[in-house]
């Protein structure tokens, strides 16, 4: 294919090639040269011209196909506008001889063709350049379709269309001829013929100004002749005619000569309208002979009429656009209802008639108003509603206020209206419901009077007009869940108060109905006690029915109909919505009225006959609901009646009276979805579908309507907001019964099946006709759910005869007319298979499938059979052998070559689809010939033949699938088949039909999935933005085909999962390099990829498409949004500025100036009003919820992107050095703005969203300091802004979801400590002082409006707010007070917010009394709430404080949410006042108050006796020791952190105060209990925050311990005071045995968990792990700071064990500890820099002080056992260091050490003086004093320092013996050494310590010989006089130290002092330089004492004499 790639055609390689090959080629290097044309420069096109223009005329000739074709003439045109025109016009002769010429041979078509669709475009391209050659090619066009055939027809329409485009005004002459042609062509049988009319009379009217003045009438006429016979396609192309038109003529502006205004007549608006409604109502009759057959009452408007014109209406009005439609919506209203009003009779004349009427009109106004009207326009629009409403009741008033009773039921008005109301109010209700509560201010103003209006149209007279008031009420409460309680009762009271008008008790027992549907809608519910009235009430009416003849089925009816709504919150409603009630037990007692209910079924016919027609519908929609009843119910329930049942069903499904052939309804659920794409397009989903059904549905059948089944008022699966639409019970009663069928069949015997298949067989035979099709349509559908119950659950089917009988009916079924049936047999063949599951069997159906595929001639056994075939395939794998797929593959290709029936074309590729699909690997070997099978018809089948480039395009789908990751090769046959399949994709491209092109982007999709590199993305991209952008002007017209866009958008979001940037950048080039016509109001350039999606988003109504859309924008959010923060914060900006209106804002800004902080901010809130108008007009509250939700993702983004996101200095600067860098915290303005702005909005959904956005503003940016203003936080000057938008939230009427949000809003604004100032808290404060206020009551005094449980929420959502204020409160008091402790720096103190931590302190304070007690009531609550269920029957009856009994199950959920936060509140405030204080008023006076916990605190208010203050706080500790026990030991995996650290914490509090230590303490099996619960916390999360906590906790428990046992000594001690000491018991554990029992020891159960804690971190310690029961060297680690803190803690933990232990006990456990702690020292001994010690060997080395220095070590009865065990403990210590070892280099010998040092200080001598380990300490201090390392050398002088002041010389002499020499001989050298830095300096330094303590230490007599060593040492650090002047700053130094030393010890020695100056004058000369040099420098640093008098001038021997 390379070889394509040039300028000019490579005739070469062309002519090498075969047929196929060939026409592959052309069509590669078209479309080559296409995108080559216009790269090129214009003088290379003209040097090649001539030939180039020869080669594509040349193919003219050689019959190219029409992709070829429309491509052929594509790339003359362009190189005709590139290059010189001088030989168009030979072009343009030589096409109109191949058009004139008179070859009709079919081989010579696509020449003709070709040629006219090259004329086509030359005219488009070159337009009036061509001149006035047009008349005579545009006569020759029109000549030569007088004899085309539907291609050339269609082709010729299109060229036409072409050519007008390109001459615009010029081509007058030819308008009139053109429009002849083309309306002839309008009604055309072909559709493709149609469409193209239609197309080429929309470019004509752009110009041809008679056909929407003077012909309009005309044009109208034909386009509704169009719409008759006509298919979905037409109807779109011709209503998009129709309604430009009527607009063009609608808006149209006159040119103003004289001769021109007399021919236009101006056309008035009525006048549109009436002849559209003309349309609707009389069709395509005409206007003169309408009213003949109106008078004989014969005609009737075809359905597919009323659904084009209706389509027409939406096309006009959008066209005219939302700001007309705002202006003349009362018009248009008015008109659009009188369609079905009382004027036009005809068209409502029958029940189905008026249904399907019914629908046009609510499709019109739902698409208008719900597509094109901002929220403002809406509101407009339901006021209009609700009037035409009220003048549609005044008139329904007059008339039911006539006296007389019969003139009031046959008047004509009521009969009329009715429609009118159901139609305005079924919109009304979905206008209400899109709108949300964002509708609530029009329904609060009492003046409108629009709730009253509704309620009171429901006693009217027509039972639709019940119903759909009704359901409007249902709506209006989903939208206002507040309405929903006030609605419930104002309905109920008129139902019990007008009991006797039978209207008003079936109309407001729909009504309660309804709303009791909208419940489950509603989160927040109804109070419970509503449904127990409701019951009382059904009762009371079924009771009363009897009592009134007149009103007893009404009262019936309406008493079973409350029932069954109930159940969602009549049996059938009770069994489908109560599944989970639904026991053993409960269904044996619904069984016995069964038997009953079947007799009656039984008994209906013969009740019918006698009582004739009333009953018939009665006993239709008796057998329907029986039906229901069975399929839900198990089969087993009913076995004694399901022979009869078998009967009667058989009867129904065959009953003679049946006419009316469903298909459409019955079949499509027991055919394969994918299938039912080879169907009419009807089936699939489109736009229109609710008015395009009732043509699926046939002529004769109703669409479904809400009176067909009163019941489905309440039914909970509604799509959407649209109303239930249930069919007629005629319809849906045979839908039952075959679903009956199957299940009912399969559990019947044998024999009773064989007969019942065979009775039906018979009735097929008997009967003929259309009757026959509608027994074999019923016949059909029963097997076939028969055979798929069967197949589900694994049955068998019976013997052979069974089989043949089966297979009969389908047979008979494959061979129908109509392809539905077909379809579902072809399912029911493979069913049939499966079932039988025999290869024999299954290889039979198989080969009869190939025997008649090979005789048959006729379309319908070709298509039956080739897709019988497929499903085989489908169901069983590729029928196992590849000689089956041969021959299925070999027919199936010869099926779709048969190019004399699209169908069966169509129906083989499919089949062909489904075969390649399951064969998966095993059709590698087909995969060539298939695809160039499918590249052969995709370039030769005509554009006309749609579908059956819909099935090729699914054939090359799944191809693409089979060959998956593969097509990333490059060998040279993947990259022919990756060729291929691209150039498929760009075929199907190409293809006017919106399907195809479908299929070519999801398969463009898939290419890009597996070999992304192989897909060009940029025309990719440019492509599917070209296809969305021109939606999103006319949502509903542009691309009609909702597949279509769903296809985009899924692609698109594949796209930007990849490459997000790469997609956005080409959608922006795509919008600049594009023509401004294509820029929509979605303007890419301005808003971006993103923007238009956004405002696609707003636009587009599919669930499914908008899904998508989010996803995408997701994506492109999480890969950009840091990027490109600008742009996206612009536009969730530009989005949310609509949400408010700018009332709301002015109180903000009169606040900020009063603090005068009037910085932006106050034009943070109000620049709206001078910008131009940005493109969200208005957006859907939905839209801006979504947008709300993106910033909260936004921000997360950021935070895990760049810290100068969240620094304002950082982001300052840096932007400052690039300004393209973006940075959020720069965006703060607008960020508190958007959330300002959504969380004042009327609509309460994004109330919560911007609630949210406030709360993650908050959390994100507290910190942030502002730099201007030291010590402030940059949120600091949005106070008033936050105070503003969390004050609405507060009202009485805001609900409590919202509240609840706010409230979390509010403690985490007083928690973030932004504001510091104490009046400006109290204003955020007071919020929640006021909502405290208001739950005091408890449950009674909250809002009836909603279910008991949402109080539950409030209340609990204040009490977690307060909560969280008072932990933080309490923190910052406590670390206030560290804070004033240990600085009295003045600015600390102010950051710290002294007055406002104090301030804020004692504001919660003043609450804490009524807040504690309610804290513990939640808690108690939260405790009996989640106790097992087998403790159901001792909870209280009436629920708890906060909960009622019957809504606790929903109560738990908001328990669960904040139960941790008040349990660590409570903890704090029970610690606070240390168990000790009782409250004053805590005893008997606490029965008054409001809220009582049930059994905490006081007795019951019956008096019993109070509690003790003791056993008060006993339950208190219990309860929350319980609650968190309860909660830790079985961390459900929801749990979240939060709650966690809060148990945690709370258990902290706790145990910081002695009296629950004592608890603790004293009951060692609630220890240990604890610390197993924490070891299993620790060990199943892997938080080290909570790790921490709990080892906190774990330590306090030890504490408690020790504390419990110190206690016992003590007073055992005093007790016992005479006796000996010897015979006092032993406490502790161990006692005199020291054994520990695993699971009775607190120490055991602490030495696991720390075990598991060190383990954890460091794995060596292991020694199962490590291999060796020793100790195996590895290289020391670092550890991160969360694992040191974890280890240093368990390390705490261990070394206080000891304590809790008795002496032997003490024994037992040594050995663990020391390993761990020594463990812990070796595997963390890491060289430092500055010779520091890690935090690990720190927390190690004070863990082993504090074992060596236990009491126990001492204690007789364990001394000698620990000083064994420490010898050996200093022994492993000592093996650490063995010097053969190479990791003894990576350890810190520092470390190590101070180890033996901290042995040899702490423990008693006995342990470290035995000589051998002595002898080991004294060598590994040399060997340290010799290593080079100045920092090891400096630690090692400071631990002899400590080492020789030992006391017992015992100990510290043989160091000194051992040391001392080589300690001095290092200090000796410092003559010939000079220190040069620091650290050498200091070890000189240390050294001299270290020696000064020797002479201290040794005996008197020895002293002098130690100072006559010394004082030689300090001399000669000092500086000779020549040094003097200019000495190193280190020198100096060693000088300055040596000089304060010698005048330190020189008077205490001074007779040594003196003899050794005498013996030597060098030490003698330097030493007076020295103190000469010293006083002139420095005024004597010496400190003057009675050694030195004032210098004279011989003062250096005053001096010396003076030691003397």
């Amino acid at each position: 294919m390379e070889l394509a790639h040039s300028l000019l055609l490579n005739e070469e390689a062309y002519n090498q090639l075969g047929e196929v090959q060939k026409a592959e080629f052309i069509f590669e290097w078209l479309s080559y040269l296409e995108k080559l044309l216009l790269a090129t420069s214009r003088n290379d096109v003209k040097e090649k011209q001539k030939t180039l223009v020869e080669q594509l005329l040349s193919l003219l000739n050689s019959s190219p196909g029409p992709p070829t074709r429309k491509l052929l003439a594509k790339n003359l045109a362009i190189l005709y506008s590139i290059g010189d025109t001088f030989s168009v016009y030979e072009t343009i002769d030589k096409c109109n001889d191949l058009i004139r010429s008179k070859d009709d041979s079919p081989s010579y078509l696509p020449t003709k063709l070709a040629a006219v669709v090259c004329l086509g475009s030359l005219y488009k391209k070159l337009g009036r350049i061509l001149g006035n050659t047009f008349t005579d090619t545009v006569g020759n066009i029109l000549k030569a379709m007088k004899s085309a055939e539907s291609q050339g027809r269609y082709e010729i329409m299109l060229s036409l269309q072409n050519i007008l485009n390109g001459l615009g005004a010029a081509a007058a002459p030819c308008h009139r001829e053109v429009y002849k042609a083309a309306r002839s062509c309008l009604t055309d049988r072909s559709m493709a013929v149609r469409c193209a009319a239609a197309k080429c009379l929309l470019e004509l009217q752009n110009e041809a100004i008679f056909m929407w003045s003077t012909d309009l009438d005309s044009v109208a006429t034909l386009c509704f002749k169009s719409f008759e016979g006509s298919n979905y396609d037409v109807r779109i192309s011709v209503s998009k005619l129709l309604g430009t038109i009527l607009a063009r003529a609608t808006i149209s502006k006159h040119p103003g000569t004289a001769a021109s205004r007399q021919s236009v007549r101006r056309i008035s608006l009525e006048e549109v309208l009436e002849l559209l409604g003309t349309g609707f109502l009389r069709g395509s009759s005409g206007f003169l002979r309408a009213s003949g057959d109106m008078l004989k009452g014969t005609s009737s408007v075809s359905r597919d009429v009323r659904v084009g014109v209706t389509q027409a209406y939406v096309v006009f009005v959008t066209t005219l656009g939302g700001a007309w439609l705002e202006k003349n919506f009362a018009a248009f209203l008015s008109h659009v209802l009188s369609l079905v009003s009382q004027s036009h009779p005809k068209a409502t004349q029958t029940q189905i008639d008026a249904v399907c009427c019914r629908r046009c009109v609510s499709f019109i106004l739902r698409t208008t108003i719900g597509g094109l009207l901002g929220e403002k326009a809406q509101l407009a629009a339901v006021k209009d509603i609700f009037q035409a409403i009220w003048k549609l009741k005044k008139v329904m008033d007059a008339v039911m206020s006539d006296g007389n009773l019969d003139t009031r039921l046959g008047s004509t008005d009521v009969a009329a209206s009715q429609h009118m109301l159901v139609c305005a109010l079924q919109e009304l209700g979905n206008l209400i419901y899109s709108l949300g509560t964002t509708v609530a201010p029009l329904l609060q103003d009492s003046s409108t009077g629009l709730l009253d209006s509704v309620l009171s149209v429901i006693p009217h007279p027509s039972i639709s007009v019940r119903l759909a008031a009704a359901w409007c009420l249902h709506c209006i409460a989903v939208a206002l869940p507040s309405y929903l309680t006030p609605l419930l009762d104002r309905c109920l009271e008129r139902l019990t108060g007008l009991k006797s008008s039978p209207e008003a008790v079936t109309g407001f027992s729909f009504a309660v109905a309804a709303l009791l549907g909208a419940v489950k809608h509603c989160p927040l519910g109804i109070p419970h006690g509503k449904g127990k009235i409701i019951m009382t009430l059904a009762e009371d009416l079924l009771c009363s029915a009897a009592q009134n003849s007149r009103l007893s089925a009404q009262r019936t009816q309406a008493g079973w109909l409350l029932i069954a709504a109930l159940m969602t919150l009549a049996i059938k409603s009770f069994v489908s919505h109560c599944g989970d009630l639904l026991t053993e037990e409960v269904i044996q007692r619904l069984l016995p009225p069964l038997p009953c209910a079947v007799d009656l079924l039984t008994q209906l016919s013969s009740i019918l006959k006698t009582y004739g027609s009333p009953l018939k519908t009665p006993s239709v929609v008796y057998r329907q609901r029986l039906y229901e009843l069975l399929i839900l119910l198990p089969p087993e329930t009913y076995e004694g009646n399901i022979c009869a049942i078998l009967k009667e069903l058989a009867a129904d499904l065959t009953a003679p009276d049946i006419h009316v052939a469903a298909s459409t309804f019955l079949l499509p659920p027991l055919c394969h979805q994918d299938d039912l794409l080879i169907l009419s397009p009807l089936l699939q989903e489109t736009d229109h579908r609710f008015i395009e059904e009732q043509l699926l549905l046939g002529n004769g059948i109703a669409c479904g309507s809400l009176e067909y089944d009163p019941y489905s008022v309440y039914e909970k699966d509604v799509e959407g907001d649209s109303v239930p639409k249930p069919l007629p019970p005629a319809l849906s009663v045979i839908g039952s019964a075959a679903k009956l069928f199957g299940v009912v069949c399969a559990h019947v015997g044998v024999t009773q099946r064989l007969l019942i298949l065979e009775q039906l067989l018979d009735r097929i035979k008997h009967t003929k006709g259309a009757r026959q099709q509608v027994v074999q349509l019923h016949v059909v559908s029963s097997v076939s759910s028969f055979l798929k119950y069967v197949a589900g659950s694994k049955g068998c089917l019976g013997p052979e005869e069974m089989k043949r009988f089966a297979v009969t009916i389908v047979t008979g079924a494959l061979e129908s007319p109509s392809p539905l049936l077909r379809c579902a047999a072809a399912e029911a063949w493979a069913r049939l298979a499966q079932v039988v599951d025999d290869g024999a069997f299954t290889a039979g159906l198989a080969q009869v499938s190939f025997d008649k595929l090979k005789s048959a001639r006729d379309v319908v056994t070709r298509t039956g059979y080739s897709l019988a075939l497929a499903s085989l395939h489908r169901y069983l794998g590729g029928i196992s052998s590849s000689q089956h797929l041969n021959s299925c593959v070999g027919i199936l290709y010869t099926l779709a070559q048969d190019s004399t029936s699209p169908d069966v074309q169509t129906w083989a590729l499919h089949s062909l689809s489904l075969i390649i699909d399951s064969a998966g690997p095993l059709y590698y070997v087909h995969v060539e010939p298939t695809l160039s099978l499918i590249i052969m018809l995709l370039l030769n089948v005509p554009p006309t033949h749609a579908e059956v480039h819909q099935s090729l395009g699914r054939c090359l789908n799944v191809l693409i699938t089979t060959l998956g990751p593969e097509l990333q090769g490059n060998s040279t046959s993947i990259s022919t088949l990756r060729t291929s399949c691209l150039l498929g994709c760009a075929v199907m491209q190409d293809n006017p039909d919106c399907l195809v092109q479908a299929q070519a982007i999801s398969c463009l999709q898939q290419l890009h999935m597996f070999a992304p590199q192989h897909v060009n993305l940029s025309s990719l991209v440019s492509c599917l933005c070209e296809i969305l952008l021109d939606n999103s002007v006319l949502v509903n017209l542009c691309s009609p085909y909702l597949l279509l866009r769903r296809a985009v958008l899924a692609c698109l979001r594949q796209l930007v999962q990849r490459e997000a940037a790469e997609v956005s950048e080409y959608a922006v080039m795509l919008a600049k390099d594009s023509r401004e016509e294509l820029t929509s109001d979605a303007n890419i350039r301005e808003v971006g990829l993103e923007g238009a999606l956004l405002i696609l988003l707003d636009k587009e109504t599919d669930d499914k498409l908008c899904h998508d859309i989010k996803e995408t924008l997701n994506y492109m959010l999480t890969s950009m949004a840091v990027k490109k923060l600008s742009l996206w914060l612009k536009l969730c900006k530009d989005v949310l500025a609509t949400s408010t209106d700018f009332t709301a804002l002015t109180c903000v800004d009169t606040m900020q100036e009063e603090e005068g902080d009037k910085g932006d901010d106050t034009s943070v809130l109000t620049t709206r009003h001078d910008e131009k108008s940005h493109p969200f007009t208005n957006p859907q509250w939905a839209t801006r919820v979504f947008t709300a939700e993106c910033v909260c993702r936004i921000i997360n983004q950021c935070e895990n992107a760049n810290s100068a996101h969240f620094d304002i200095a950082l982001a300052q600067e840096m932007k400052k050095r690039d300004s393209r860098s973006d940075f959020l915290v720069l965006h703060l303005a607008d960020l508190i703005r958007m959330a300002f702005m959504a969380a004042t909005d009327h609509n309460d959904h994004l109330r919560l969203s911007g609630l949210e956005m406030l709360l993650v503003v908050i959390r994100r940016f507290a910190t942030v300091p502002e730099p201007e203003f030291p010590g402030h936080v940059i949120l600091e000057q949005y106070q008033a802004n936050v105070g503003a938008a969390l004050r609405p939230a507060f009202t009485s009427e805001t609900p409590p979801d919202v509240t609840a949000k706010a409230c979390q809003v509010c403690s985490a604004w007083i928690a973030s400590g932004v504001v510091s100032d104490l009046n400006d808290l109290r204003r955020v404060h007071q919020l929640l002082v006021s909502s405290l206020t208001k739950i005091q009551a408890g449950k009674e005094a909250l809002s009836h409006l909603y279910n008991e449980s949402a109080s539950t929420m409030e209340i609990l959502a204040v009490l977690k707010a307060w909560a969280e204020v008072y932990i933080i409160t309490v923190q910052r008091h406590k670390n206030h007070r560290q804070a004033l402790k240990t600085t009295t720096c003045l600015e600390d103190s102010i950051r710290y917010g002294s007055c406002s931590s104090d301030g804020l302190f004692d504001l919660v304070c003043s609450d804490l009394g009524t807040l504690s007690r309610l804290w513990l009531a939640a808690l108690q609550d939260f405790a009996l709430l989640t106790l097992p269920s087998e403790f159901a029957s001792q909870l209280p009856a009436e629920g708890g404080a906060f909960y009622t009994a019957e809504t606790s199950e929903n109560a738990k959920l908001h328990y669960y949410n904040s139960w941790a936060l008040i349990l660590h509140a409570t903890a704090l405030w029970l610690t606070s006042t240390g168990f000790v204080v009782a409250d004053p008023d805590e005893g008997a006076s606490n029965l008054s108050r409001p809220v009582t916990p049930t059994s905490m605190c006081q007795g019951s208010s019956s008096g019993a006796t109070i509690k003790s203050p003791e056993d008060v706080y006993t339950d208190r500790f219990h309860l929350i020791l319980g609650i968190s026990v309860e909660f830790l030991c079985s961390l459900r995996s929801d749990a979240t952190m939060e709650s966690i650290t809060a148990c945690l914490h709370a258990l902290q509090a706790l145990l910081d105060v002695p009296w629950p230590r004592s608890k603790i303490g004293s009951n060692q099996d609630l220890g240990i209990e604890l610390l197993n619960v924490l070891h299993r916390v620790i060990l199943t999360r892997e938080s080290p925050s909570v790790q921490l906590a709990s080892l906190e906790v774990v330590m306090q428990i030890i504490c408690a311990a020790q504390e419990h046992v110190k206690e016992k000594r003590r007073s055992a001690e005093v007790d016992d005071g005479a006796a000996e000491k010897e015979t006092l018991p032993e406490f502790g554990e161990g006692k005199d045995t020291g054994g520990l029992v695993p699971g009775k020891s607190l120490v055991f159960a602490t030495l696991e968990l720390c075990v598991c804690i060190l383990v954890r971190q460091l794995p060596e310690l292991n020694p199962k792990l490590t291999g060796s029961p020793g100790v195996k060297a590895t290289k020391p680690q670092m550890l991160s700071e969360d694992g040191s803190r974890l280890v240093s803690a368990a390390l705490v933990i261990l070394s206080e064990l000891p304590a809790v232990c008795s002496p032997e006990g003490s024994i037992s456990i040594l050995p663990t500890i020391l390993y761990l702690t020594i463990g812990v020292l070796r595997e963390t001994a890491v060289k430092l820099p500055g010779g520091q010690l890690s935090s690990t060997v720190a927390a190690s080395l004070q863990a082993l002080k504090g074992i060596l220095s236990s009491p126990m070590a001492q204690a007789e009865k364990s001394h000698t056992a620990w000083t064994d065990l420490l010898r050996s403990a200093l022994t492993t210590i000592l093996d650490c260091w063995d010097p053969g070892d190479e990791t003894h280099q990576e350890l810190d010998e520092v470390s190590l050490l101070t180890a033996i040092t901290v042995f040899i200080l702490s423990t008693s001598p006995e342990v470290t003086t035995i000589p051998c380990l002595q002898k080991r300490c004294i060598d590994k201090f040399k060997a340290t004093l010799e290593i080079k390392d100045p920092m090891v050398q400096i630690k090692t002088y400071q631990l002899l320092h400590s080492i020789f002041q030992y006391p017992n010389p015992a100990v510290s002499y043989p160091y000194i013996y051992s040391l001392a020499s080589c300690i001095m001989e290092k200090l000796q050298e410092i003559d010939k050494r000079k220190p040069e830095n620091t650290a050498e300096l200091q070890i000189f330094q240390e050294g001299i310590k270290v020696l000064e303590t020797l002479v201290t230490v040794a005996e008197e007599h020895h002293r002098s010989q130690l100072v006559a060593c010394l004082l030689p040492i300090l001399i000669s650090f000092l500086l000779d006089e020549n040094a003097l002047g200019s000495p190193t700053s280190i020198m100096r130094s060693l000088h300055d130290f040596a000089l304060q030393n010698l005048m330190e010890i020189g008077p205490q020695y001074s007779s040594v002092f003196k003899s050794l100056v005498a013996s030597s004058p060098a030490l003698k000369a330097r030493l007076e330089a020295a103190i000469k040099g010293n006083q002139e420098s420095v005024k004597v640093k010496i400190p003057t004492s009675k050694y030195t008098k004032s210098p004279g001038k011989n003062s250096s021997i005053q001096l010396k004499t003076n030691f003397l």
